[in-house]
């Protein structure tokens, strides 16, 4: 059945201007009509449902980029993790999708888990067994022995093994493979979040294995050296880029980040809802160095792209607003920061011509807000109603 949507205001994308007293056609998952109220309603079909938010915002629906539905953001998900079985597991994190569409969220991609559960969680959801965003899996993260995450099963020792976690990935139906370029901390046992944990060879084989079986890359990756070397063997995101040194010493390098715009790598910083608390953490000084790497990347010509490294301790999935507001305090105009949480996270992550814009032939992800985003974020907690690939979510039925 088709959907007909009138709003008081669209946004095709955040880079255009609005377009008032619009209307949207939805059909068959598509959308397949946009544009002034009148001529749209006219091509709905007599027994269209028909949607009235006119004084409300229609965008794309917003993309992150970066999530760990496995972990439910608790003080301690590993421990949680370890002790809950595939059923429970995947019972908690269809629960934590549903967030992820409450925060108007209609695609995530998520980062790691285990056994290749968030890969099975997309197939319910794109079945309609599950109602939830498009997820984009990377299945098991690979890792050295004893290395960041370890504990999910990822890992690696040498080129021939990392070939083979790869194909394996893949056969789980991975949509992307995470390479653990450093260490983390999340991981205090592992190496530190600046030392590097695989070689140029072995990331150059990482690469290589994904990229012949239609696969990106993504890197994690906090110290100079280790963005350095996924620079080097081709990943498509990097994922934190810290640029640490030992010591948490900052090392921004110019001529890195000159690779990595001429080379189209997108950068994801995966700081979450919490990025408030975690500066206060950090220190005054600290804190000022990692808000200058941000707008020092900006000035580069870096594309950065949002997320959240939502499922880690205090990383909530419903609340993407407030890790948004990260940029615009450091800077960012808000024209920007939409920019980056939906056409250029598509692009991203190989999804441009599908999502991250309205615009007919495209699936019908979008969101309706109280407000206007581009004057206010807090715009998009105003959530009124979410469409994931057609399928609507109301969160105010007052319309």
């Amino acid at each position: 059945m088709d959907l007909l949507l009138s709003v008081g205001r669209v946004l095709s994308s955040p880079k255009d201007d609005p377009i008032l007293d619009c209307a949207i056609l939805i059909r068959d998952k598509i959308i397949t009509a946009i544009g002034p109220r009148s001529d749209v309603a006219a091509l709905a079909s007599p027994d269209a449902a028909r949607l009235n938010y006119l004084s409300s915002t229609a965008l794309p629906g917003l993309i992150n980029a970066h999530v760990h539905l496995a972990f439910d953001a608790g003080p301690d998900p590993i421990t949680t993790l370890a002790s809950s079985d595939d059923d429970s597991l995947l019972t908690g994190m269809a629960t934590r999708a549903r967030y992820l569409l409450q925060a108007g969220v209609t695609t995530t991609r998520d980062l790691g888990d285990v056994g290749g559960l968030a890969a099975r969680l997309r197939d319910e959801i794109n079945a309609g067994r599950q109602h939830g965003p498009r997820i984009l899996a990377a299945t098991i993260p690979l890792t050295i022995p004893g290395g960041h995450c370890h504990f999910l099963g990822g890992e690696v020792d040498g080129e021939n093994e990392i070939r083979a976690m790869v194909r394996r990935n893949a056969s789980r139906g991975a949509d992307l493979i995470k390479v653990m370029a450093s260490g983390g901390q999340f991981t205090p046992t592992g190496p530190a979040m600046w030392e590097s944990q695989f070689s140029a060879a072995e990331l150059c084989a990482a690469v290589d294995e994904a990229h012949r079986l239609g696969l990106p890359v993504a890197a994690h990756a906090h110290g100079t050296d280790a963005i350095a070397t996924a620079v080097a063997a081709g990943v498509d995101t990097i994922e934190h880029c810290t640029w640490l040194t030992e010591g948490f010493r900052s090392d921004p390098r110019e001529d890195i980040a000159t690779q990595i715009v001429a080379r189209g790598i997108f950068v994801c910083i995966g700081l979450g809802p919490g990025w408030r608390a975690f500066a206060e953490r950090l220190g005054p000084e600290r804190a000022e160095t990692m808000f200058n790497r941000l707008r020092w990347m900006r000035d580069q010509g870096i594309r950065l792209i949002i997320g959240t490294d939502a499922g880690l301790p205090g990383s909530a999935f419903n609340d993407f607003v407030s890790a948004l507001e990260l940029y615009e305090y450091v800077g960012f105009n808000r024209s920007q920061i939409l920019e980056m949480a939906t056409t250029g996270a598509a692009n991203a992550l190989g999804l441009s011509g599908r999502t991250g814009r309205l615009a007919i032939g495209y699936d019908a992800d979008l969101i309706v807000v109280d407000g206007d985003p581009v004057a206010e974020l807090n715009a998009l907690r105003k959530l009124q109603m979410t469409v994931a690939r057609g399928r609507t979510s109301f969160f105010n039925p007052n319309r």
